[in-house]
């Protein structure tokens, strides 16, 4: 029997000195019903967790409304109260917060979640009036919203956990790679980049013409057979998910066949569109003619919800400089008496349509530290575009404090108040690096940089070039207010982790 590399060659917990069919083997034993079986235990966590957070913000909407003492409460509110942990339950179940294709990843679980509390609010509110019950109303605005940010807090710590026990090596999913050579390598990349989405990808099927019959593996990972052979593969390995990409062999009608055929199995299909970084709202189903389509909306970035961006960039941008006004004063103290220069670092960067404005920060470097690049462009830890150095000997003392918690990119406030950027956007590039872009990333200067953004809170210096592009482009392709608010709630983990930030 010939030994392969395991398909998961970048994890510790399989070694590549193990052969590939004993560990295949391994799974079948194992079996996707026990594999999923966490999902049951999860759910039922995700129920009692939104009891207890329902039935805590009942008392405490209770307390602060009518004391501790109070004697004799109204008979509509007390009742309320005590039955607001079934009634949120149930407002979750209408809202279908439970469903496990919601679950996990992505932000529709907190947007259910969300809706289900708007929901309830005027439940609530049209109950009372139409029976006159007498509801306090002091009473409602302080238990549902609190039930709202307890079940979200909750939920997103129970996601935390599971996200923490998928990079222990638990609660994972068989996956099949099934496409072309590079999709199939590109996607296994991204897999392991992300691999708290629980997919560990065992192998992958290819085009016959793709792989040598005497070649069990294709970049490190095993080729289980060919297209026309993915659902016997997947009955063979007991797979869990079976993940296909574009190509020309799995036409319209093979691939039907194929969702027939994985019909008999427990394997989940995905298919993967062509255009990657499109989704959301910008994509719906429409018949057409008797046929289910796909249209793509054009991108929204004018009209009034770039107005409603920018008036919201502005406003907070006014309140944080008020609200970190002692802090941008010790920082600027601090840089002063430190390291001789200016306090203030002035870039001039490319911002919306191209039209160049001039940055600030925190000054981190020493003076001159822009003319010191070529001379350490050979010792670049970047990306090949962009110039990065893990230790670079330009950064002061303080500077190295202000780049590890991003402290020094507070002064951008002010560049979002004036309008040349936005609290959340692309990373804003030097005209250097401009000069070296594709058709792709030009992309990006249909929107204002960002004082941050999913380069940011997706590994920052660390990313590759290809990924930094993709990032970009993905951002504008899917901009929405929402986005941004989970964006800016990231920025908070990313900056105390500190990863990329060099």
């Amino acid at each position: 029997m010939l030994e392969v590399r395991d398909g998961l060659r970048r994890h510790d917990q399989r070694s590549v000195t193990r052969g590939w069919y004993s560990y295949a083997a391994r799974f079948r034993g194992e079996g996707t019903e026990a594999r999923r079986a966490w999902r049951g235990h999860y759910v039922r966590r995700i129920v009692v967790g939104d009891i207890v957070c329902a039935a805590l913000a009942g008392l405490t909407g209770y307390l602060v409304r009518f004391g501790a003492e109070a004697a004799a409460p109204p008979h509509a509110s007390s009742w309320t109260a005590l039955a607001l942990p079934v009634i949120w339950v149930v407002s979750m179940l209408i809202a279908r917060s439970y469903e496990e294709r919601f679950l996990w990843v992505g932000a529709e679980e907190f947007r259910r979640v969300f809706f289900a509390s708007m929901m309830l609010l005027a439940t609530l509110g049209t109950v009372s009036w139409a029976f006159q019950l007498d509801v306090a109303r002091g009473f409602v605005i302080m238990a549902v919203p609190l039930a709202t940010l307890l079940t979200l807090g909750q939920r997103y710590t129970q996601r935390q956990l599971l996200h923490r026990a998928r990079s222990r090596g638990q609660h994972l999913q068989t996956t099949l790679l099934v496409g072309h050579r590079n999709a199939v390598a590109a996607l296994d990349e991204q897999l392991d980049r992300e691999a708290f989405h629980g997919y560990r990808v065992i192998g992958c099927c290819l085009p016959v013409d793709q792989f040598s019959p005497r070649a069990d593996a294709f970049n490190g990972l095993p080729v289980l057979g060919g297209i026309e052979e993915v659902a016997d593969v997947v009955g063979r390995y007991e797979v869990d998910t079976v993940a296909v990409l574009p190509c020309p062999e799995l036409d319209g009608p093979a691939l039907r066949r194929l969702g027939w055929d994985l019909e008999k199995t427990r394997a989940e299909l995905l298919l993967a569109p062509a255009i990657t970084e499109i989704v959301g709202t910008r994509v719906r189903i429409r018949p057409v003619c008797g046929l289910p389509l796909m249209h793509m909306e054009r991108p929204e970035l004018t009209g009034i919800r770039r107005l409603g961006k920018d008036l919201f960039d502005k406003t907070s941008a006014i309140f944080g400089v008020l609200f970190l006004l002692p802090v941008l004063l010790g920082i600027a103290l601090a840089v002063k008496v430190t390291s001789r220069g200016p306090v203030f670092f002035k870039q001039e960067r490319v911002g919306r349509d191209g039209q160049t404005f001039s940055m600030l920060k925190f000054r981190s470097m020493v003076v001159g530290a822009d003319r010191m690049v070529d001379a350490l462009a050979d010792e670049s830890d970047g990306n090949g575009v962009l110039f990065k150095k893990k230790d670079d000997p330009r950064v002061t003392s303080v500077g190295k404090v202000l780049r590890r918690y991003s402290l020094d990119e507070l002064p951008q406030l002010f560049n979002v108040i004036r309008g040349d950027m936005s609290l959340v956007g692309p990373r804003p590039p030097l005209p250097t690096e401009v000069e070296r872009y594709g058709f792709d990333m030009h992309r990006r200067f249909l929107v204002k940089p960002g004082l941050t953004g999913l380069w940011q809170v997706s590994g920052r210096s660390d990313l590759s070039w290809d990924d930094s592009v993709r990032i970009d482009v993905r951002y504008v392709e899917n901009w929405s207010l929402t986005f941004d608010f989970m964006i800016l709630w990231k920025t908070l983990g990313a900056v105390l982790r500190g990863s990329g930030a060099y």
